[in-house]
């Protein structure tokens, strides 16, 4: 199981929190006595109600912003208190456990294995030196997985879904996400969020070295996470790429790209 039942509950009780603060977050629906986790033949489900949109425009005048005034109150409640059962986004839990369980599963082709197994090392030693630059940070709770896929925007505004990664973390790990394009275009993007952002919820500019650092993890925990679930009949349909030779040809090549950003500056609030 990846999720227990208590740590599925806490993460619907954040979610009806955020949603009770007047957030745009989608809370499942509760039945009888309050239950929103149910039980049916051996498998466990909830039910959401249907709030449709689509990605957001980051270019479009404001939005950036306005996704840093939400990301700033949806802050707030989440460092009001801490997951006593969600785990914390770390480097442990993020890299190595996930690059050490593809490499004791033998995940790889063999003629490959060597080569990621250096790259990941190498990574790894990177995000270390980044979060030694960044100091002691504050960890709170997270939406966890926030790219334009989790935020449907309508008419009305946007809404965030998807909090079944929501974790402890970095404040910096829901808006890295959020950034794209070369080191100009991220500053740019970065100073909107932040200016929104700040109006509720003060952002630690230590953090900044841990983008590139969060980064990387992401791509290490991504592919150790289709490893563990390739027993499930579903993920080689939908992944049918995993495991071929090109994929962790990219993979590997991700990394050493990676390996270089980790010891650059890191981006600077404009």
């Amino acid at each position: 199981e990846r999720w227990s039942d208590t740590a599925i509950l806490e993460e619907h009780a954040y979610t009806q929190e955020l949603a009770d603060s007047e957030l745009p977050a989608v809370p499942p629906l509760a039945g009888a006595g309050g239950v929103t986790l149910h039980p049916y033949a051996g498998f466990r489900f909830a039910v959401f109600p249907r709030q449709g949109g689509h990605a957001p425009e980051l270019d479009a005048a404001g939005t950036l912003e306005r996704l840093g005034r939400l990301l700033g109150r949806l802050h707030a409640v989440g460092a009001l208190r801490c997951f006593r059962q969600r785990p914390t986004l770390d480097i442990d839990t993020f890299g190595a456990q996930p690059s050490d369980y593809l490499l004791r599963q033998e995940a790889l082709p063999a003629d490959l294995s060597a080569s990621y197994h250096q790259s990941v090392t190498l990574a790894l030693d990177g995000v270390r030196r980044c979060y030694d630059r960044a100091g002691s940070i504050a960890l709170i709770r997270l939406h966890g997985d926030c790219h334009v896929g989790n935020i449907l925007w309508t008419d009305d505004g946007p809404h965030f879904v998807d909090f079944d990664d929501a974790r402890a973390g970095p404040a910096v790990q829901d808006l890295w996400m959020l950034l794209s394009g070369d080191r100009t275009a991220m500053t740019l993007q970065l100073g909107r969020i932040v200016t929104g952002y700040r109006d509720f919820f003060d952002f630690d500019p230590r953090e900044l070295h841990l983008i590139e650092a969060l980064r990387t993890l992401r791509m290490i925990h991504y592919a150790g996470w289709l490893a563990q679930r390739w027993t499930d009949p579903a993920f080689p349909l939908a992944f049918p790429w995993f495991g071929t030779p090109r994929y962790w040809q990219e993979r590997i090549l991700e990394l050493r790209e990676q390996i270089a950003l980790l010891d650059e500056p890191p981006l600077l609030l404009p």
